[in-house]
């Protein structure tokens, strides 16, 4: 054992030491938190192991230091929050494991039986808390090693760690992409054949893994390492299908599946440039922003390939992935879907030629969300031709400019239509009808379109006119 300084100066190690003595127990800090302390990562999550009853120690260590604690007792677990660390305490145990669930039959155990059925050999590091040997390093798998050498590795055969815990396979590429470790190759193959055994997870135990990867920073690492070992292919087929290139008559198409990851990084990329906080719905649109590629990929001769309306086609699409990943469908979905949608708009503006009309509309379209929706756009600017995407960004700053003078000219951005339902209904004296969706909407294309400025004023009388072009008359 090798006995380390400095990792347990905080007040709650000698107090939950001294009170394990006192009820006759061992106790040990586990995982993350002797792991990261290597790392020289701040982490205020403390697990404590204990040979015996983690909620009588945590009930003892509650009474004297005069936190609350919390038990789970179907679980047997406590927790207590102590001068700014949260503390889990949880008896040593030993498990075994159906193959058709991940939840396993517990039973009271030793510490070595506790590290041997930890996931990998960096989290299943102990520091003692015993008088004799307090502080030392327990780590009979060699963390230490493979933490020095960045390696992720399973305590026991990788198939067996993956096969009793399928989410583990996950952890382990989350890991990896968020500490820039390798996946030792043993475990890499284990993951291939043990792929299929994600069947047995909740989708929400599989999207809890993805957003904590989509919030690293180079998701993209993540994403090979799962479509490499086939996990991918379990839960978002719609993501493999972007793979490959296809060539006719010499002309080909980028390959999808890397440009998406490519977007992806930048987003993370621009986010941090822009001093922004990572924002994981951003991050989800920006997987999902091609994903109507496939269906909608066309060979049209004498021009290539094309891949018409595949933004609208992958709006649609995003609601019944979110469903079928048992994610919200709710504003989230909503707001990667709009981004989705309206992903292409901006660069078409950049293709197109900018004008009032054209700014003015996605500026109403994208609401509170441009500014997001332009980072991603900015985004998926991808070339392997510098000089082509130095040009198509000076373009981008172009289109941004034009906005910046539209919006500050016509206050689009938040946009409600000056003429309301209710006050058609007053003037004309008529009752909810077709007519008034049709006069709010003719207000609103031509606010839209510049025939009128977005005042409440111009809009009531060009609408007085349309109203009497249909034989409304203002009611007396």
């Amino acid at each position: 054992m090798t006995r380390t300084e400095g990792y347990l100066d905080h007040a709650i190690f000698s107090l939950v030491g001294n009170t394990a003595r006192e009820l006759g127990v061992r106790a040990f800090v586990i995982g993350g938190y002797v792991r990261d302390c290597f790392l020289g990562i701040p982490n205020d999550d403390i697990d404590i192991v204990v040979e015996g009853s983690g909620i009588a120690l945590a009930e003892a260590v509650a009474a004297k230091c005069g936190a609350k604690v919390s038990v789970f007792r179907n679980f047997g677990t406590a927790m207590l929050k102590y001068r700014g660390m949260e503390v889990e305490f949880v008896g040593a145990r030993k498990e075994s494991y159906d193959r058709n669930s991940r939840k396993p039959v517990v039973e009271d155990g030793t510490l070595e039986e506790d590290q041997l059925r930890r996931d990998f050999t960096i989290n299943a590091m102990a520091f003692s808390l015993q008088a004799d040997d307090y502080g030392a390093l327990v780590d009979p798998f060699g963390g230490i090693r493979d933490l020095a050498a960045g390696i992720i590795r399973t305590p026991l055969d990788p198939e067996q760690t993956y096969s009793d815990d399928p989410l583990r396979m996950l952890r382990a590429i989350r890991f990896a992409t968020r500490l820039g470790f390798t996946i030792v190759p043993e475990s890499l193959d284990a993951m291939k054949r043990m792929a299929g055994r994600l069947k047995i997870l909740s989708r929400e135990r599989i999207v809890e893994e993805l957003d904590k990867m989509l919030l690293t920073k180079k998701p993209s690492t993540a994403f090979r390492l799962m479509d490499q070992t086939g996990l991918l292919e379990q839960f978002l087929p719609e993501l493999v299908r972007l793979k490959g290139t296809e060539t006719v008559d010499g002309k080909g198409h980028k390959e999808n599946f890397s440009h998406t990851l490519e977007v992806l990084d930048n987003v993370v990329l621009f986010e941090k440039e822009e001093g922004r906080e990572p924002n994981l719905w951003l991050h989800w649109a920006a997987l999902l922003h091609d994903i109507g590629k496939p269906v909608s990929k066309r060979f049209v001769q004498g021009q290539g390939w094309t891949f018409h309306g595949h933004e609208v086609v992958g709006a649609r699409m995003v609601p019944q992935i979110f469903a079928s990943l048992k994610m919200p469908l709710n504003e989230k979905m909503k707001y990667v879907q709009k981004l989705v949608g309206l992903h292409l708009r901006p660069i078409a503006l950049v293709d197109d030629g900018v004008t009032d009309s054209a700014v003015r509309r996605l500026l109403f379209d994208a609401g509170e969300d441009i500014d997001d929706l332009m980072l991603l756009c900015n985004a998926d600017i991808t070339s392997k031709n510098p000089a082509k995407v130095a040009r198509l960004r000076r373009n981008f700053e172009l289109v941004k400019e034009k906005m910046a003078e539209v919006e500050a000219k016509d206050e689009i951005r938040n946009w409600k239509n000056p003429i309301t339902g209710d006050y058609i209904m007053e003037l004309f004296g008529i009752e909810p009808c077709n007519t008034i969706g049709h006069l709010k909407e003719m207000v609103k294309e031509a606010i839209l379109d510049g025939v009128i400025p977005n005042t409440f004023e111009a809009a009531d009388a060009f609408m007085r006119e349309r109203a009497a072009e249909m034989g409304l008359y203002p009611h007396d």
